[in-house]
């Protein structure tokens, strides 16, 4: 038994995420999730590592809501986010705390009235710039205080557009700007931003003379693209350094000595060409150099090395995340992990070694050191829960000879099992990290087979690999995910007789494609999924992004819903209400057409083989602890029904 094979313990491990390195590298900090008392909710905290990878991690901070986004300011002291509930407020915005190297007990450093969102510390001097929202009419802190004070007094929750986008993710945009701020005052560095700091990241020079941000700039229509803009913190005067039609200019990292800046340059895609992705650099007072022009993979993070004599970056590659360095005069990429594991969180520190995070479908996110010589050696913190089976890699060839690899657990034992087929979202992505929602392990620890397919369109295998499915999602992808089953049902350890395939986002839309398709599979599962793309692309929250592919032609060629009266196969359908990634709108269209026009409609009595769990209070992901426990227990219900012909047994708390 592991802890794999009880819901209630697997939910109750500890979970690491996010990294912080002092400027001297001398102290390392991550946050550590863990269920509240109820089982209801994670809660976050900080806890100190053993940069030397000796001692044991000790936690440092106990909020009853937690702490999170750890940063350290020039003199060691750490800054965090937290929500600390008064007397008066019942549910106050996260503000900025800071806890003193020299010790003693935390306090507020900055609140707002509409919360702080981010902050970044300069490495060689004490100064802090903060990200946080104020109401377009406000003039200030104080003017903003006492407008959101009446809104909420009159119960004012109405919102007045003057442009695109409107929502994101789960949460509705505006009235607020997320504007940036200079700590000290606090002092407002970007008056009148509207909506260009919305969801975009921006780092502050070691001496904090300046910040450098991507910005929002809209374009024709509902068109939104992003450049670079460098702001003077004592002046807040504001420039565009960088702006380039048709590209996005994102996540800027400025050179420790202050002299470039590097970031990401990602393409507009067109109906018949992907976006890419590549690295950058600018020399201040030059025009920007692309880096490793030939370099076959995307840049995911990047970071200067303190003597800002390379750029340490990340990038999907073959079912993995390697570390890689990067010339910045040459351009030069040297690979500097070799094993099966995604970096994340990467935080060079001085003496050339490097802080990360680092996971595979073998171990959870765990943090490490990487010394120069390539040595790697892992930080106490938690232990890796022991696996329920083994993983294993299978490599499927596609009908034009493209090499179509796969993870694939099998449980314990020496039975066939039957086969989950486990379909990635993005559709831009790569099963190469741990995923806690999307966890092969609890299906096999109940006896299945996962097999988790990076077909076309996955990154990680260079850029016509992520053609080979551009505008036709239907096509290739499918045709992959087909021959990736294939070769697994070889597999000794796999039941072929006894097959389900699920997904979510993009992976619930190859799912309802797959429906559509074939009836080789005895059950399918699809979350979060697409169903109609004309109804889709322009109700997303981000629909410009998706009009770039995803052309009238394209969505009636490739569109699920036109082939709903050949699903002959019994199909789950999840989502919840606050998705605004994929609208609840594609799952109450496909369940309505389940029931009224598949191969497999609702009888007389209006009864189906087809169920719908729907989340009135989830987003595009299940985050709730006791919904995400519901969410494996239908699963594993509806597969053991359709798979095993077990008696359905679906959880008490659904009623």
């Amino acid at each position: 038994m592991t802890v794999f094979d009880d819901l209630d313990q697997y939910l109750a491990l500890p979970r690491i995420s996010g990294l912080a390195v002092s400027p001297d590298g001398s102290r390392v900090v991550t946050t550590v999730s863990t269920l509240n008392g109820n089982s209801t909710e994670f809660v976050s905290a900080i806890w100190e590592l053993d940069p030397s990878g000796t001692d044991p991690a000790r936690r440092l901070t106990h909020g009853v809501k937690g702490e999170s986004a750890p940063v350290f300011t020039a003199c060691g002291d750490l800054l965090f986010l937290a929500v600390r509930p008064g007397d008066d407020e019942d549910k106050p915005p996260a503000a900025l705390w800071r806890l003193p190297a020299a010790g003693g007990e935390a306090h507020e450093f900055l609140a707002m009235p509409g919360g702080v969102t981010g902050a970044a510390s300069a490495r060689a001097a004490e100064v802090t710039v903060a990200a946080a929202p104020l109401l377009p009419s406000s003039s200030g802190v104080d003017d903003d205080k006492a407008a959101r004070e009446a809104r909420k007094k009159n119960k004012v929750l109405a919102i007045l557009h003057t442009g695109y986008p409107v929502r994101h993710w789960d949460h509705d945009l505006g009235p607020d700007q997320t504007h940036l701020f200079d700590t000290d005052g606090p002092r407002d560095l970007t008056t009148e931003p509207g909506a260009a700091l919305r969801e975009t990241t921006f780092d502050l020079s070691a001496d904090g003379d300046f910040v450098v941000t991507s910005w929002r700039v809209p374009g024709p229509g509902a068109g939104v693209r992003l450049v670079l803009v460098r702001i003077d913190r004592a002046t807040g005067e504001r420039t565009t350094i960088a702006d380039q039609p048709g590209v996005d200019l994102e996540h800027p990292a400025i050179a420790p000595d202050g002299s470039a800046v590097a970031f990401t340059r990602e393409t507009h895609s067109t109906p018949t060409e992907p976006p890419r992705i590549t690295l950058c650099c600018m020399r201040f007072g030059d025009d920007p150099v692309q880096l490793a022009g030939d370099w076959d993979r995307w840049p995911s993070s990047l970071a200067w090395t303190p003597d800002s004599s390379a750029l340490i970056v990340t990038a999907d590659d073959g079912g993995r995340g390697p570390i890689f360095s990067v010339d910045p005069a040459s351009g030069t990429v040297t690979r500097l992990t070799d094993d099966d594991f995604t970096y994340t969180d990467v935080r060079p520190a001085p003496g050339g070694v490097i802080y990360a995070l680092r996971s595979s479908y073998a171990v959870p996110p765990h943090p490490i050191r990487l010394d120069p010589d390539g040595t790697v050696t892992a930080l106490p913190c938690l232990d890796a829960p022991e696996l329920p089976g083994t993983l294993t890699e299978v490599t499927a060839t596609a009908t034009d000879g493209t090499p179509i690899r796969s993870w694939l657990t099998v449980p314990e034992g020496d039975e066939p099992a039957p086969l989950v087929l486990w379909i990635h979202g993005g559709p831009l992505g790569s099963w190469n990290s741990w995923h806690w929602r999307w966890n092969p392990w609890l299906l096999t620890a109940q006896g299945y087979a996962v097999l988790m397919p990076d077909p076309g369109l996955s990154t990680g295998y260079g850029q016509d690999f992520i053609a080979r499915g551009w505008g036709s999602w239907g096509g290739d992808p499918y045709t992959d995910l087909m021959a990736a089953t294939d070769a697994a049902c070889t597999h000794p350890r796999v039941d072929a007789s006894r097959t389900a395939a699920m997904g979510g986002s993009f992976g619930g839309y190859m799912a309802n494609w797959i429906a559509g398709h074939t009836n080789r599979f005895d059950a399918i599962v699809t979350h979060a999924s697409l169903w109609a793309l004309d109804q889709f692309g322009p109700t997303t929250d981000g629909a410009y992004w998706w009009a770039r592919e995803m052309t009238p032609e394209m969505a009636r060629r490739n569109s699920p819903h036109r082939f709903v009266a050949d699903i002959a196969t019994p199909m789950l359908v999840i989502h919840g209400d606050k998705d605004y990634r994929v609208p609840i709108g594609e799952a109450l269209r496909l369940w309505y057409e389940l029931l009224s026009d598949s191969g497999l409609p609702a009888d007389e009595n209006g009864e189906s083989p087809h169920r719908f769990l729907y989340y009135p209070t989830e987003n595009h992901w299940v985050l709730a602890p006791q919904h995400a426990k519901i969410w494996y227990q239908v699963v594993t219900a509806f597969l053991g029904e359709h798979l095993r012909g077990e008696r359905v047994q679906y959880p008490e708390l659904l009623g």
